[in-house]
């Protein structure tokens, strides 16, 4: 597995196809349904098939050999989402 990115969240938990987006694993939300249902997305290394997870902080999100931690903090102003 590769060494995951920590990402901050402004809330306790996030569904898992927000994170994918907020976390740069994928463009556009419309994305996350099709590749979490096929199968590509795990989560603390075991595949996840719900789109609407509630993940929290520490969980760990793989997709297409990238890593991505929940992290609990601030999100900073200046990103573009």
């Amino acid at each position: 597995m590769p060494e995951p990115v920590d990402v901050p969240i402004s809330d306790d938990v996030i569904r898992l196809g927000q994170f994918l987006k907020l976390a740069n694993l994928i463009e556009t939300g419309s994305e996350a349904k099709p590749l979490i249902q096929s199968g590509m997305v795990r989560v603390n290394g075991e595949v996840e098939t719900r789109r609407g997870r509630q993940l929290r902080e520490g969980d760990v999100v793989e997709l297409a050999g990238q890593a991505a931690r929940v992290a609990h903090g601030d999100v900073p102003d200046d990103l573009p989402w």
